[in-house]
Formats: structure tokens, sequence, C-alpha cells
């Protein structure tokens, strides 16, 4: 008699189920990550990347950089600050798209429909402002300035109040930096601080420029 061939021994199936317990371990692993990101994002620090050559030497396009949140938040914002905050022509998203944007945001899955910009807080509120002969001055003291391009700006602005609860920031590079000095399209005009997003305190890539800032 003819024996019937063994049932093969290597078919593959499927594993197992993982039991209720672990799924539920699962799902609060992943919520906790996803809280913890939120409340770093929102309360703590972020990454951003620098989008322009409007700060250079200080920043050059591509930069990743840490902005501390809470500086601005217990410390305040002082003058010489680099900031980060929301670009002026955002478009207007209603509360739940604001939302949403926060939220992926926070998370690391997406981008927001707008940029944030980061430039240099150069002048308070209340304080006054000129700018004459490539050289800031602020309530009518000269300001020294390290940290300024090269190619010097020669052209003039001013003298102008900063108005209350606005801040008056320039790029580094004044020559090819839309800033304070230029109203949108062209420029940012007056920041309202509550559009600002935190205070850099380092860059974190690329590996060669590594650190604070001078």
């Amino acid at each position: 008699m003819d024996r019937q061939p063994a049932a093969p021994t290597d078919v593959a199936t499927d594993p197992p189920a993982p039991p209720p317990r672990r799924r539920r371990t699962y799902a609060f692993l992943v919520l906790g990550t996803v809280a913890a990101a939120l409340v770093i994002k929102s309360f703590l620090v972020q990454v951003a990347v620098v989008p322009s050559g409007s700060m250079e030497p200080t920043l050059t396009p591509g930069d990743r950089i840490l902005v501390c949140r809470l500086c601005t938040t217990l410390g305040g914002i002082q003058r010489g600050d680099v900031v980060v905050f929301h670009d002026p022509a955002r478009p207007a998203t209603g509360p739940l798209g604001a939302a949403w944007e926060w939220l992926v945001e926070g998370v690391g899955v997406g981008a927001s429909s707008h940029r944030d910009i980061v430039k240099r807080v150069v002048a308070l509120p209340g304080e006054v402002v000129e700018i004459r002969d490539a050289t800031v001055y602020v309530d009518g003291v000269p300001l020294d300035e390290p940290y300024v391009a090269p190619d010097r700006d020669t052209r003039p602005f001013g003298p102008v109040a900063v108005p209350a609860g606005t801040l008056f920031v320039l790029g580094d590079d004044r020559l090819r930096s839309g800033d304070s000095r230029f109203a949108p399209p062209a420029g940012v005009g007056m920041v309202p601080e509550d559009d600002v997003i935190g205070e850099v305190v380092g860059r974190v890539w690329p590996p060669s420029r590594i650190g604070g800032l001078a």
C-alpha cells in the first residue's frame, strides 16, 4: 500500500493576537508619548528650522535651532534676544484649524500651513528706535551690535516709537532682511509680543554648528 506524503511542517501561520492586556499597554504607551510631546512643545522647548539667510552670520538657512518657550515665559523678552514668532502673513485657519496644526506639529507627524520667522529683538515697547549711518539708536543711545553682517545697510529709518505690546525686530543681515522696518508683505512690521513662540538658545544641527549663539 502506498503511503500518503506527510503534511508539511513549515507552513506559515498567523501569529496569535496579543492578549487584551498587552494591547492596552501599547495604547497607554502611545498616548503617553503623544501627551509628553505636546507638553514639551507647548511649554518647554521645540526644534525649528531657519528658513532664510536674513539672520546670517548668526544663523544660516537649514540650521536646526532649539527654541525655549519657558525662557520668554519666565524671563520675559530682552533686547538682543533672538526669537521665533508667528508669520504675520499666515492664513487664518480658525479655532479648529489652529488646534489641528498645534497637534500635528507637537507630535511631529506633519507640518503647518505657515512658517515661523526668526529675528533679533532690537527695541522694546515704548522705546524710540532710529537707524542712521548703519547704526541703530534706541532712545538716542547707539547699540553695539557685533553680530551684524559685515555688509552694512546704510538706509535710514525712523525715529519711530514702538507701540505698547509689540517688539521691533531686525535680521542680522540687514541688507537681506524683511523685518520691522517694513510693513507686510515686504517685512513683518512691529511684532506683537503674544506672537512670540520662544527664544533661540542654540543650534542643534548640523554637527559642525552645534552650540549656543554668540
